[in-house]
């Protein structure tokens, strides 16, 4: 039989890797107790007015409180209990991606709460009532237009930055990748220390280049990198950045900086590294790459040698083996180690799978029989 005759071509779904962020925000302060001094395991309770969503925390030994995952939009309110006793509370707190002001608690102020109330609202509406005009004094007042003009400035920046990096991430999940490099380039400009519009303008921009040949698909592929690169350089610890990075690494045929990319992606995110491998895999094997094809199937395998939701990825490596056979001068088809192995661990895992049968078929053409349980052959033997 033909080497072709022993490929068994197979349409790869290469799972879409857009990075998306969900629309979350953040919100911290820190509590201070009546002797001026940090409050350790203070209970925090953040209550959404509009939604019904709730979540509790409590302070570190400085004080301090934060929650990084605070659905973006609405007003929250913010109650403090010290020894299972409430004793402060914030209403009207906003929620804000990037830059916030703290949402800190006073003991030693706490007898003054209405006019805090006040100076609170008048920093969301920018307006000074008549009665907190007439308990502060000149210089509180300027103190205050001052803050409020800022704070003002700061929440026009923020809507600006929200409306970009929202209509490109939609742009971005209908394939619009054009429109969607447009939004998220005006997101960097409002604010270059976001992560999240740096990994997303990367995505577009790689989107962006698959339409185009020639300079322009170098020079968008480029871009694509050195968004990743920023991306990662705010937040190192993103799996999902680091995962897509590869990805355009391996369309760019830099194998050596795909795999250290998509082995840190897989350090950071263990319980699903094989299905970046897997991904990887496909996408090679879909651009005829199938010796680093194999390499990327065999690291999926090594992340998860035992989990039956992996079985896909010795199927795959089988055939990424199988696709390198040479011929002798017998003719004899000679397939890579590990080939028969493959095609044998499918089926010991998924006997009824959808590639079982072609399993045995490949077994059977490279000579091989089916066995009933795998032996690794590059295991070392017992003395």
């Amino acid at each position: 039989m033909k080497l072709r005759s022993l490929a068994v071509t197979i349409a790869v779904l290469v799972l879409s890797a857009v990075t998306l962020m969900a629309q979350v925000a953040t919100i911290e302060g820190t509590v201070t107790g009546t002797d001026g001094k940090p409050i350790q395991g203070a209970v925090v309770k953040l209550h959404r007015t509009d939604i019904k969503w709730d979540s509790t925390l409590k302070t570190d030994k400085h004080g301090h409180y934060i929650h990084t995952g605070v659905p973006f939009g609405g007003t929250f309110d913010i109650t403090l209990e010290v020894d299972g006793k409430v004793v402060d509370k914030l209403a009207g707190v906003r929620s804000q991606m990037g830059e916030h002001p703290p949402a800190d608690f006073d003991l030693r102020k706490s007898g003054n709460k209405e006019t805090q109330a006040m100076v609170q609202k008048a920093l969301e509406t920018g307006q000074i009532s008549d009665e907190l005009k007439r308990q502060m004094s000149p210089e509180q007042k300027a103190a205050l237009e001052k803050q409020m003009s800022e704070q003002g400035a700061k929440i026009k920046k923020q809507n600006a930055l929200n409306a970009s990096f929202n209509e490109g991430v939609t742009d971005l999940m209908n394939k619009q990748y054009e429109p969607a490099v447009t939004a998220l380039e005006k997101a960097a400009e409002l604010d270059a220390a976001q992560p999240a519009v740096w990994a997303n303008l990367g995505d577009a921009y790689i989107g962006l280049a698959g339409t185009k040949t020639g300079a322009d698909y170098d020079a968008l592929m480029q871009k694509g990198m050195d968004a990743y690169g920023k991306s990662l350089t705010l937040n190192p610890n993103d799996a999902a950045a680091h995962n897509n990075y590869a990805l355009a690494l391996a369309k760019a045929k830099k194998y050596p900086e795909m795999e250290a990319e998509l082995r840190k992606a897989a350090e950071l995110d263990p319980a699903n590294a094989y299905t970046k491998f897997y991904n990887l895999g496909a996408l090679l094997t879909n651009n005829g790459q199938s010796e680093a094809a194999a390499k990327a199937f065999k690291m999926a395998i090594d992340s998860a040698p035992d989990n039956p939701k992996n079985v896909e990825s010795y199927y795959q490596y089988g055939l990424s083996l199988a696709a390198q056979a040479t011929v002798d001068k017998d003719g004899k088809f000679i397939a890579p180690p590990g080939t028969t192995e493959a095609f044998q661990k499918y089926v010991e895992l998924a006997p009824t799978g959808p590639n079982a049968a072609a399993c045995k078929d490949m077994i059977a053409q490279l000579g091989g029989g089916i066995q009933t349980s795998f032996t690794n052959p590059n295991a070392k033997k017992k003395k």
